[in-house]
């Protein structure tokens, strides 16, 4: 008889072979459509900013915003410290070199000028007593010298006689001997006289000299305190425009204060601020062009400002030949510094990617307009429109030049 054979039931060896084959499908089909999306950002086409390489004429220049100012700047400092008593010119008024702006008032320094007058008076006073001291003993010393001379004459003229008689045998040895002593004596004593003469007379002469100069000294000095009364009259130290004045009557005025400016209106300067990735480019004598009323006008970079703040630095320009007859401090103008020479090269329309990427790499807007896909470029020189492509991007291509601070890490941008 045949035995009728049952089905086992449950799963078979191969069954799990299945489910395993199964279980790779359903892996392999999720990794292909769900595995990028880590590396992928979706976002409107609307929302973004897409523009095109191309190829034409780079001018290396940036746009610069400055403001007009007087072409120098002369502040007014207190030479001496007093109280205003006297206020005769206003802020913005124009002044003339030496006009007087401020009176001050310094009785400490009134009080300084009356001693230095009384030591002056004194110090005159000894020098004509010194001086009436050593005329009356120069005077009394030539007197001296004469009767010496004549006395010593008188008494050589004796002894000469008295030795001649001696010699004769008509006097006495004594008597010789008397005269003879006598005119020694006269001699030691008028070269007495004579060298103390000579010592009055030059201790005169370097007395009298030092005294001179002492007096001389005072004088000098007492003048200097007749300039610091004048310096309390606050002049204008140039001709222009009284820019700011910070003193009003009744007001202490320290010593070396400022109080003041003038502004020299004789011509006029432009300062700006230039971002600090072109320090290294922007240098002395470097040309700029403003625009105004359709008429270009020359600028002269004359001083760059080393130090750094907030990200930037300061330049002065001054104008080459003429300016804007209309021109005033404070006003903005936008001018264009030409930091080289134009040249032909591939043209990236400048945009707030470059904040995201420093210019490492962009997004690149495929064929379909569809997709972006993230590449390496390499950026040169700038100017206010454009960056200088060296490599990374044909002529033609379209890349994303808005911000991509919200793509995260994305390699793949789908454009819906």
């Amino acid at each position: 008889m045949d035995i009728k054979i049952e089905k086992k039931k449950g799963l078979r060896p191969k069954h799990y072979g299945y489910i395993v084959i199964a279980v790779l499908l359903l892996f392999l089909g999720w990794k292909i459509a769900f595995g990028n999306s880590a590396a992928t950002f979706r976002t409107d086409k609307e929302k973004l900013s897409i523009a095109e390489v191309s190829f034409g004429k780079f001018d290396d220049y940036i746009t610069i915003n400055g403001s007009v100012a007087p072409i120098s700047t002369i502040y007014m400092d207190a030479y001496e410290g007093g109280r205003v008593t006297e206020k005769l010119i206003e802020e913005g008024a124009m002044v003339k070199k030496g006009d007087i702006i401020l009176k001050l008032e310094n009785r400490a320094l009134y009080e300084q000028i009356l001693a230095s007058e009384n030591n002056l008076a004194l110090k005159q006073n000894d020098l004509r007593s010194t001086k009436l001291t050593f005329d009356a003993r120069q005077v009394e010393g030539r007197k001296d010298l004469v009767n010496s001379r004549y006395e010593l004459q008188r008494l050589k003229r004796t002894y000469e006689q008295n030795k001649a008689l001696y010699e004769d045998e008509l006097i006495s040895k004594e008597v010789y001997l008397t005269s003879k002593e006598n005119y020694e004596l006269s001699q030691k004593q008028f070269e007495i006289i004579k060298l103390q003469t000579d010592q009055d007379n030059v201790l005169r002469s370097t007395s009298l000299k030092e005294l001179d100069a002492d007096l001389a000294r005072m004088k000098k000095t007492l003048s200097m305190v007749y300039e610091r009364i004048d310096h309390l009259n606050v002049r204008a130290p140039a001709d222009g425009q009284l820019g700011f004045l910070d003193a009003e009557i009744g007001q202490n005025i320290q010593q070396g204060q400022r109080i003041g400016q003038v502004n020299v209106l004789t011509d006029y300067k432009i300062e700006a601020s230039i971002d600090e990735h072109y320090i290294d480019r922007v240098k002395r004598d470097l040309i700029a062009v403003l625009e105004r009323n359709g008429k270009e006008y020359q600028l002269r970079l004359r001083k760059v400002y080393p130090e750094v703040r907030n990200g930037k630095f300061n330049v002065d320009l001054v104008f080459v030949d003429q300016k804007p007859e209309t021109i005033r401090s404070g006003q903005s103008y936008n001018l264009r510094l030409q930091l080289g020479a134009s040249n032909d090269a591939l043209l990236l329309p400048k945009g707030s990617f470059f904040q995201s990427t420093g210019g490492q790499w962009i997004f690149v807007v495929d064929g379909s307009g569809t997709t972006a896909w993230k590449r390496p470029i390499r950026i040169g020189k700038q100017n206010s429109r454009y960056y200088e492509l060296l490599e990374g991007l044909e002529a033609g291509e379209k890349v994303i030049t808005s911000n991509y601070d919200s793509f995260g890490d994305a390699e793949k941008i789908v454009l819906k």
